[in-house]
């Protein structure tokens, strides 16, 4: 992603894409067209090989298979192997696209996401018109697997950050961890990373036929027990190769390792693939321990269960107090007219040119609690608005050209109040725009969150006015 990537608008490809490949399953040869799609379609997978050219929604709810991978269906259509290219779509910030295929299985290539990733980067990705609503998770939440000893926990998060933890009680492979720390690194840093397997689950596959499409070049290899000549023999002639053999490290001689851990980053990069299915982008840390296709898509599942009963708090914003502010109390009074006692924002955390979000610690000391409620102190509606109204003013002025500037109330609509604030409560204060400013208009959407909550909204109009 570029630096003017903005995370918080949905995102689409610029063009038509094509690639070619062999589904490392299926062993059928298929083309796989990416094409930008409309804000809000999500990511869809369409069979056009099929009659009626059935559209499969990539959703935890359709998937049938992951023994080898993971599969979505819808009646007798399927789609499999789709971590791979999802992983790349999140990756690369990619909300909307449909992807048209002509037979059954994604494309493997060489085993990773980097094919796509190259793929997309060689047209592009362009910003869409439509604000991108992100769902964060405001408890842990943990899924257990004590048969496959699995292990995996969302937290909250101002970041989609993921750890990955493996243990196969591999001598060669050992204990071996990964993490991505904002996904802006998922392009260098887990795309290039290759599907891995054990030489006994190959032999199993080729044993049952079920690595048609395989190519040495695809995968990394685990050797931890001895081999026979005639077993490295078997293996040659399946994979088209004069001769294999075992490196000292216990990897088959097909390739060389692009990370030391390769094979924990490939697990990563499973994770982000099928957790695309969730079908909502999350704020999260996700801390994966033995993860594995299965466990990932019922991981999945929790968390879209757990987003479609708190869906109001879609958007929330997660305060960190410990973090240095983006605007302190003094920038924020050299940019507004505003001053105690009514001066109604302490800090702002959060600003890009689209949204801000500010922070207003609510004190038994306010001095409208002497008058309002003093018995029952609540703060008044009027001054939330104004509130949010200030931390909108700064979201303006922040994007004006030099100067000082005042703004102005020109229109409230649809505002409610959901819950009471009162003294000891910390506002969350979140305004995003919902048209460019122009003439200086700015059209805002305004929410107050209180505890995780939503306690006030609002869609405000106002005027930015340079002073003379």
């Amino acid at each position: 992603m570029d630096t003017t990537f903005n995370p918080d608008f949905q995102h689409t490809l610029n063009s038509s894409i094509n690639i070619n490949g062999t589904g490392l399953h299926t062993g059928i040869t298929v083309d796989m067209t990416l094409k930008p799609a409309n804000p809000g379609f999500g990511i869809q997978f369409q069979r056009i090989d099929l009659p009626n050219q059935p559209i499969i929604k990539a959703d935890c709810d359709l998937v049938t298979d992951t023994s080898r991978g993971t599969t979505l269906q819808v009646g007798d259509a399927k789609v499999s192997t789709v971590e791979h290219i999802l992983a790349a779509l999140v990756g690369m910030g990619v909300d909307n696209c449909l992807i048209e295929l002509n037979g059954p299985e994604i494309p493997i290539i060489d085993g990773s996401s980097e094919p796509f990733v190259e793929l997309i980067e060689s047209i592009g990705v362009v910003e869409q018109e439509a604000a991108k609503q992100w769902y964060s998770i405001g408890e842990n939440i943990y899924h257990y697997d004590d048969v496959k000893r699995v292990e995996m926990v969302a937290l909250p998060s101002i970041d989609y950050q993921i750890t990955t933890l493996i243990d196969f009680n591999s001598p060669v492979l050992g204990t071996q961890h990964a993490g991505l720390k904002s996904i802006k690194e998922f392009k260098t840093e887990i795309a290039p990373c290759r599907t891995f397997c054990f030489l006994h689950e190959l032999e199993m596959l080729l044993d049952n036929d079920l690595i048609k499409g395989g190519d040495i070049n695809n995968a990394i290899v685990v050797v931890d027990k001895p081999v026979t000549d005639l077993e490295m023999n078997r293996l040659a002639k399946a994979f088209n190769r004069e001769k294999i053999e075992v490196k000292n490290e216990g990897y088959l001689n097909n390739l060389e390792l692009r990370f030391s851990n390769e094979p924990a980053r490939h697990k990563l990069l499973d994770v982000i693939g099928d957790l695309a299915l969730i079908g909502y982008p999350i704020k999260a840390r996700i801390i994966a321990n033995r993860p594995g296709h299965s466990t990932n898509v019922e991981f999945a599942k929790k968390i879209k269960q757990y987003i479609r009963k708190n869906k109001h708090m879609k958007g929330v914003p997660v305060y960190d107090a410990s973090l240095p502010p983006v605007f302190t109390l003094e920038k924020i009074e050299k940019t507004l007219p505003h001053r105690f006692p009514f001066l109604l924002v302490d800090k702002i955390i959060e600003l890009t040119d689209k949204h801000i979000i500010g922070i207003k610690n609510v004190t038994f000391n306010e001095w409208f609690f002497q008058g309002h409620f003093p018995n029952n102190p609540v703060m008044p509606g009027v001054l939330q608005i104004e509130a949010l109204a200030q931390t909108g003013g700064l979201l303006a002025i922040n994007g004006m050209p030099e100067g000082k500037y005042d703004t102005y109330f020109l229109k409230i609509d649809n505002c409610k109040f959901k819950q009471k604030v009162v003294p000891g409560d910390t506002m969350i204060l979140k305004m995003e725009l919902t048209a460019p400013i122009r003439r200086g208009i700015c059209e805002m959407k305004g929410t107050v969150y209180v505890g995780g909550k939503l306690a006030t909204e609002a869609d405000l109009v106002a005027q930015v006015i340079k002073r003379g």
